[in-house]
């Protein structure tokens, strides 16, 4: 395979479990993030060192000529065949009615604005209506849409209700023009977003919660990504795979 991935928020957790499978399965990968340039170059050298091929680029998806930098420079690796809209944002546990309109903002400008404003660079580049040759696009969504995450983060639960839609949507637009669009919700996973949103005992707290009886790892998540980026796929558009571990 001599296609490229855009993985964005790819220097850690489920972007960077991502990352890495997809290259162990022949994806030239292109990782955005937005401060830790050493775990993204770790990232890359750990594909590298696996005879695979990888480049990082500095890049905000909520900054919408940053996002266009990180296609660009996509552009250079050889034809774009795919795109996991990765990168998310939580905040400190709160009430609805303790948050803020610069909360909510930062909330939805990264999760949903980015997400469009990534699927529609990757649109441009592969759909056969401006003349590519088609490929994937996998939208992060989360059991928290379904759930509400009441008390906790109710914006970022609504921000991915919103993805889920959007899933749907685009799915349906760009059916016939080559190219799939899914969704995959993880349940809890984990990785270091708990403790960006103030939450380090989280996965201690709820693990025992879940039916499996423990929280899942991004290598779980990143499975079912790669597989639905792969041609054996290729009938599944519109769908949205929970893992959860029954949660």
């Amino acid at each position: 395979m001599d296609k490229v991935l855009v993985v964005t928020g790819g220097s850690r957790g489920i972007g960077r479990a991502v990352s890495l499978l997809a290259a162990q399965r022949g994806w030239i990968v292109c990782l955005s993030y937005v401060a830790n340039r050493d775990a993204a170059e770790a990232v890359v050298r750990e594909i590298e060192a696996g005879g695979g091929k990888a480049l990082a680029v500095k890049g905000d998806v909520a900054v919408e000529s940053e996002v266009a930098d990180l296609f660009t420079a996509a552009d250079a690796l050889g034809p774009l065949g795919g795109l996991v809209n990765n990168a998310g944002v939580v905040d400190y546990a709160a009430r609805v009615d303790e948050m803020t309109a610069a909360r909510l903002t930062r909330m939805m400008t990264t999760n949903i604005v980015g997400s469009f404003l990534c699927a529609a660079q990757a649109v441009r580049r592969m759909s056969t209506k401006h003349g590519g040759q088609g490929g994937v696009i996998v939208n992060l969504s989360s059991v928290a849409a379904r759930l509400g995450a009441p008390g906790q983060y109710v914006d970022y639960a609504a921000s991915k209700g919103a993805i889920d839609t959007f899933t749907t949507g685009l799915a349906v637009e760009v059916a016939d023009e080559g190219i799939r669009v899914n969704a995959v919700s993880p349940g809890l996973i984990e990785t270091e977003i708990h403790a960006s949103g103030g939450q380090p005992d989280r996965l201690a707290r709820l693990g025992p919660l879940v039916p499996m009886k423990r929280a899942g790892t991004a290598e779980e998540i990143a499975a079912p990504i790669v597989w639905l980026l792969s041609d054996e796929a290729s009938y599944a558009t519109g769908a949205n795979l929970t893992v959860s571990g029954g949660r």
